[in-house]
């Protein structure tokens, strides 16, 4: 867990203004893999920033999380050629490997992570790699033509196994 002293260092690098609030929370996630409430109460009370501001750019950009993240990051594309070529079903065939709800959503994003901690999946409006639709990343690396048949295979690369359903 992130204190006082190792935020205080963290602040200390960023002393324009422009984009400091953007480059101290990028670093706290990229520290803590998420963003936790006690970090932005006293970031708010360092930097004299309103909680809710800080709140308003964690819930804003989608690179942000309020909740712990898995090892290994899945994000389905949802962008209209994704969405139109099956990326639900995908979405929904990773739910059930997986063993979570693909229906849910925490802080106003789609985000969830397995009982292990091991995955979280998560949806993206665009790749911009439509013509492999459907397209899904796992730890920055992108899968085309993804299906619920071929995400077996995916997901092995990652360390999942069938049993573990």
């Amino acid at each position: 867990m992130m204190d006082s002293h190792a935020l205080d260092a963290i602040i200390a690098r960023y002393d324009v203004p422009d984009g400091r609030l953007l480059g101290i929370l990028s670093e706290v996630q990229e520290q803590e893999g998420y963003i936790p409430h006690d970090v932005l109460v006293m970031l708010s009370e360092k930097l004299g920033v309103r909680l809710s501001r800080l709140y308003s750019l964690v819930t804003f950009y989608s690179f942000f999380s309020l909740q712990p993240v898995g090892e290994h990051m899945i994000t389905v594309c949802m962008g209209t050629a994704c969405h139109v070529k099956g990326a639900e079903m995908v979405l929904s065939a990773l739910g059930k490997h997986l063993g979570i709800e693909t229906g849910m959503a925490q802080d106003g994003k789609f985000a969830v992570t397995t009982e292990d901690n091991k995955f979280t999946v998560t949806i993206a409006r665009c790749f911009g790699a439509c013509s492999m639709a459907p397209v899904l990343s796992v730890d920055g690396n992108l899968y085309g033509y993804a299906t619920p048949e071929n995400l077996p295979a995916i997901l092995a690369e990652f360390g999942w196994r069938e049993h573990e359903s």
